[in-house]
């Protein structure tokens, strides 16, 4: 049974719906106006409302579209008359479960509404299991709100469940660690261990050891036998981030590794066999390394198998907003703050910077800015102190472009800050709803994609 909002300006109809729903054992709201519909859905949580196509002030599609910027999740079913089908169908093109026409039959006024009710609980349902997806999986961490990021979390759920070799490229601080994890624990070996390496970070002579492991006594210093990181990942996942870094001696080793399965640690004569899913990650261009004689190029081909490229955050500016939303819920927890976001020109000096460190630099910016601030805003002196080269770059760009990087990185600010309502911004923004409209679709912008999940 349900929680009911009736929404008709015909009080005896009013009364006749609340009766024949409470008989029904659902729980009802009647209001006659508008007015109190909005007040009623800002103050409580229905599961569906009924509202009349033709109410006093306004058409029942309008109401429907200002309830549905309150409550986005709750289903409306539209009474009308006879001749207004045509409204009818229209309503329902813009958001509303389905349509009555009056006088309408008390029965099927019930399963109308129970189909409504279940269609709601099962949406529920499905967003709570993404929800509990997202936490197990760490797709939470990834901010996918623009189109190229989507394209990749696309990639890694299509390619999750394979045992491919999987090669992610990418700038620096772009978040090649991050995918890589994403794809272990969204695929069959989520429960084996994930051993990451950084082939940068070691010297040469400690590299094959890593890897590979070594038996007592196989060089100075190894009192004691080893294992290395293929053995300890075994039945998981391996990921080699930085591998355009790997000396030339132990890509040889890595590559019959790849091919045979099994390798033989230093100083042992017996081989090891492994069961292990490899992902490697560069911020090279491995082709030119190859080219250059520096990497060889039977082992590009082994790894190069599904490629992955991650996009810079200069190309992906829309996800800039909610990156500062995640890493301040983060850092306010963290450094125990109760910091609510930033001013205008602060979010606008982010979004003119071209961002080299990508979102790791992002994250380190907030990150002095939270701990630099007392106030609940952060305002713009405590971000990128000194004026960053891209944001004179941005305006030597031609007039038309950088007018255009400009107005969209506005807008996408503009309906952060409104969680999506296209009322709200354009109010602010000083423009006419349509006009409005026009702009979001001239930078291809949807405002669904802006607002907060209820």
């Amino acid at each position: 049974m349900g929680k009911i909002l009736v929404v008709d300006d015909d009080r005896n109809l009013l009364e006749l719906l609340k009766i024949r729903l409470e008989s029904a054992n659902h729980q009802v709201l009647a209001v006659p106006n508008e007015e109190d519909a909005i007040e009623a859905v800002k103050n409580q949580a229905f599961d569906l409302s009924i509202v009349d196509l033709q109410l006093l002030r306004q058409n029942g599609i309008s109401l429907m579209e200002q309830l549905h910027l309150i409550l986005p999740e709750m289903p409306v079913l539209i009474l009308t008359a006879y001749g207004s089908i045509e409204s009818a169908v229209e309503a329902m093109k813009k958001g509303a479960f389905n349509y009555l026409t009056k006088p309408f039959d008390p029965q099927d006024l019930l399963f109308q509404i129970e189909r409504a009710l279940e269609n709601r609980r099962l949406n529920v349902e499905i967003k709570m299991l993404k929800g509990l997806l997202e936490e197990r999986y760490g797709f939470t961490n990834i901010v996918a709100r623009s189109e190229k990021m989507k394209k990749v979390l696309e990639i890694v759920s299509q390619i999750a469940k394979t045992e491919s070799t999987v090669y992610i490229h990418g700038e620096s601080g772009t978040g090649k660690e991050l995918i890589a994890k994403a794809i272990h624990l969204a695929g069959e070996r989520k429960n084996k261990p994930f051993v990451a390496i950084n082939c940068a970070a070691l010297p040469e002579t400690l590299m094959e050891s890593e890897l590979f492991g070594h038996e007592k006594g196989a060089f100075t210093g190894a009192v004691r036998s080893t294992k290395g990181l293929f053995t300890l990942a075994h039945e998981g996942t391996v990921f080699l981030d930085e591998i355009g870094d790997m000396p030339l001696s132990l890509q040889a080793k890595l590559l019959r590794t790849l091919q045979e399965r099994q390798f033989y640690p230093i100083g042992s004569g017996k081989p090891v066999e492994v069961d292990v899913r490899v992902i490697v990650a560069t911020n090279k261009s491995l082709e030119n390394q190859v080219k250059e004689g520096l990497f060889r190029e039977d082992l590009f081909y082994r790894i190069h198998v599904i490629p992955i490229h991650l996009p810079p955050l200069r190309e992906r500016k829309e996800d800039i907003p909610p990156l500062v939303e995640y890493f301040l819920k983060k850092l306010n927890q963290q450094m125990k703050k109760e910091i609510k976001g930033l001013t205008p020109m602060a979010m606008q000096r982010l979004m003119l910077h071209d961002w080299p460190g990508n979102v790791r630099e992002l994250e380190n910016t907030i990150e002095y800015a939270v701990a630099m601030t007392h106030q609940d805003t952060i305002a713009e002196n405590f971000i990128l102190q000194t004026q960053p080269v891209a944001a004179t770059e941005e305006f030597l760009k031609p007039l038309k472009e950088a007018k255009n990087s400009y107005e969209k990185a506005y807008l996408v600010h503009l309906l952060e800050t409104c969680g999506g309502n296209v009322s709200k911004a354009a109010k602010l923004a000083g423009r006419y709803r349509a006009d409005f409209y026009d702009l979001l679709k001239k930078h291809g912008l949807k405002s669904e994609d802006f607002k907060k999940s209820q």
